[in-house]
């Protein structure tokens, strides 16, 4: 078990997990009881041959357990870091970590006092009330690389990065403030996609009037939403100029012609249209075909 100067510091230094020492300490009222409740839940439901409270007690109490999650959630630290600095097994932080991150994630996020968002439909509607307008786009975390014989193992390479990463989408406003971060799904499944999975369309179809910035990932939600997803243009396609046939290699207006030389068609430059410059040497796989072309110099030895 963590000792408490240990455990003092990582409340005291934000750095550590990313929280002030009020929000853990708001974490820690709202979370722990919930907690106490479902791992009295799991104890209550299977046949026991002695008392729910009986045995030995948790070496890595509430408090810790929640310190353990962000710490690995900012930092991405392993959980056999983790169980070297809190003193316990590494079965031990995985199993507090998959407790503690349902309960941080229906906790929502809190935008005034009292009022939180929770789901995407209460995120459109808060936009729809306020009029605000919000921002999405979808952020990558690396990951271990699954083990070798996992189902569908190739689903977690991002094709971005090419690196075994997990996508969230992230909904903001225009001031920055988090409104939204969605079930993480693996980096191959594409922005628009994961948007599509999470209802996106469907609620700002028949929400209010909502306007969503996005970037180039999310082209084609526009037309879907009536309008309400605003994304990048797509590139407009310049016209060729005159007298340019599309698939010319080069333009007649920069001074080259297509004329065919020995062996092979290739561009004449205008210097040698103008005679200033000499051709290129044929080569020896031209001598060898074509004896009129082979080299009256002799070699020299550079």
């Amino acid at each position: 078990m963590v000792g408490n100067g240990s455990r003092a510091a990582i409340i005291d230094h934000r750095r550590i997990t990313g929280l002030s020492a009020d929000v853990i300490a708001e974490l820690v009222a709202e979370a722990g009881p919930l907690w106490h409740e479902q791992h009295r839940a799991g104890l209550e439901s299977r046949r026991r041959q002695r008392a729910v409270d009986a045995g030995a007690k948790h070496r890595l109490v509430f408090l810790d357990r929640l310190l353990a999650a962000p710490v690995h959630l900012r930092h991405g630290a392993t959980h056999d870091v983790l169980a070297c600095w809190f003193g316990v097994h590494r079965s031990t932080i995985t199993r507090a970590i998959g407790e503690v991150r349902p309960l941080l994630a229906t906790r929502g996020c809190t935008i005034a006092a009292g009022s939180r968002l929770r789901t995407l439909a209460e995120v459109i509607d808060h936009l729809g009330v306020s009029g605000q307008t919000g921002i999405t786009d979808g952020t990558e975390i690396r990951v271990r690389r699954p083990a070798v014989g996992r189902k569908d193992r190739e689903k977690f390479i991002s094709g971005k990065n090419e690196q075994n990463a997990v996508k969230a989408m992230v909904l903001t406003d225009t001031s920055g403030r988090l409104l939204l971060c969605s079930p993480a799904q693996p980096a191959s499944c594409a922005d628009i996609t994961h948007a599509r999975q999470l209802g996106l369309v469907k609620h700002l179809s028949g929400g209010p009037a909502v306007e969503i910035l996005a970037d180039a990932g999310y082209q084609g939600l526009g037309a879907q939403t009536g309008g309400r997803v605003v994304t990048p243009p797509h590139p407009q396609v310049q016209e060729e100029p005159a007298g340019v046939v599309r698939g010319d290699l080069r333009a007649p207006a920069q001074g080259a012609l297509l004329t065919p030389a020995p062996g092979r068609a290739r561009h004449r430059t205008p210097q040698e249209l103008a005679g200033t410059r000499s051709p290129p040497r044929p080569t020896r796989a031209l001598e060898r075909q074509d004896p009129s072309h082979r080299r009256t110099e002799p070699f020299r030895v550079r």
